[in-house]
């Protein structure tokens, strides 16, 4: 009961405070990758206390001392005693519904929202077929349209897209760093990250923790994608390049170079964002694992507690068994069974 009392309190902390100490932590606009770490760790940990809470919560405590089989029958008197009483098998049943429902929950939705994105892709990848052509010099799909707009299609076989506009608007400068942008998603397949940070906020949507990572998320992803730009150009070009396809309507499922926030993100090219050392960024990449590490390790404790216990060493009785007792056993581990 205390360790469930614990993870559902570390959870419900989690979800209030934790959105706040990530927004604060400047390291995050430096290193966007981290920063989505941070926000996924948040999210994680908000979900595993409480799925981990509710199963503490339907499965009785044990002491963990004796033999393999006196700590089954442990467990089997301890489960008996739970659910004898009503207030006893309630408890458990709430317990278990509640991590049932949260984790179904939590899976349904990510999973809804990857199979929208894909059906919309699969959709376009179709059109694409009839509207574009294949420019070979840039490896990617050219659509016929006077307005400028860079985008790329994820999944297995990613695409990127260009128009015929981007062409004419674009310096060859520019036209590296906007293909730089959109390869750095196709890699990192940012899509999934996405899904599954809007996925969450879907499947609840009043809980604060989900609604801020997914947009911050959102918009570090296109951060990330930005300094692989700044690797394959100037900075400054890569600039002007997100000013030429900025505010452009991108289709469902698709990750665009002009995507959220796109005038912040020229201010921070233009000022030059420095990269964290390797010292801090080890630091940070600490720090984001701290939150879901927590719950995992107070529901592992119990394990890591039956694999230090007694009942997982040889007694007194087997230790000191003569040698050639076990030397005539067929198996070795019949010496083991001996203590069973």
């Amino acid at each position: 009961m205390t360790v469930a009392l614990v993870l559902l309190g570390y959870g419900l902390a989690v979800t209030a405070a934790g959105p706040a100490v990530v927004r604060r932590s400047r390291w995050v606009e430096r290193a966007p990758r981290l920063g989505i770490a941070a926000w996924q760790s948040l999210s994680l940990a908000a979900v595993a206390s409480v799925v981990l809470g509710g199963l503490a919560l339907s499965v009785p405590g044990v002491r963990l001392d004796g033999t393999v089989s006196g700590f089954l029958d442990a467990c089997l008197a301890a489960l008996r005693a739970r659910y004898a009483t009503p207030g006893g098998a309630a408890v458990g049943v709430a317990g278990l519904g509640l991590a049932l429902l949260v984790g179904a929950r939590s899976t349904w939705a990510i999973g809804r929202t990857l199979a929208r994105a894909g059906n919309a892709r699969r959709r376009h990848r179709e059109a694409l077929r009839l509207l574009g052509r294949e420019d070979r010099e840039t490896g990617a799909v050219v659509v016929e349209h006077a307005l400028p707009a860079v985008y790329c299609l994820p999944g297995v076989r990613g695409r990127i897209v260009l128009t015929s506009g981007a062409l004419a608007a674009l310096t060859p400068g520019q036209l590296r760093a906007v293909l730089a942008h959109e390869r750095a998603h196709l890699r990192g397949r940012h899509d999934l990250v996405a899904a599954a940070a809007v996925g969450l906020a879907a499947a609840f949507p009043r809980v604060a923790l989900f609604r801020v990572a997914r947009d911050e998320i959102v918009r570090l992803l296109e951060l990330a994608a930005d300094d692989a730009a700044t690797r394959a150009t100037h900075r400054l070009v890569a600039a002007e390049a997100l000013l030429n396809v900025a505010d452009r309507q991108v289709p469902a499922g698709a990750l665009a170079a002009g995507g959220p926030g796109t005038g912040h993100r020229v201010r921070r090219l233009i000022a030059g964002a420095s990269p964290l050392g390797r010292a801090r960024g080890l630091l940070a990449g600490a720090l984001a694992a701290v939150p879901v590490a927590v719950p995992l390790a107070l529901a592992a404790a119990p394990a890591v507690a039956l694999a230090g216990s007694a009942c997982c060493t040889a007694p007194a009785s087997v230790a000191h068994a003569p040698t050639e007792v076990c030397a005539r056993m067929e198996d070795p581990h019949d010496c083991l069974t001996m203590s069973l």
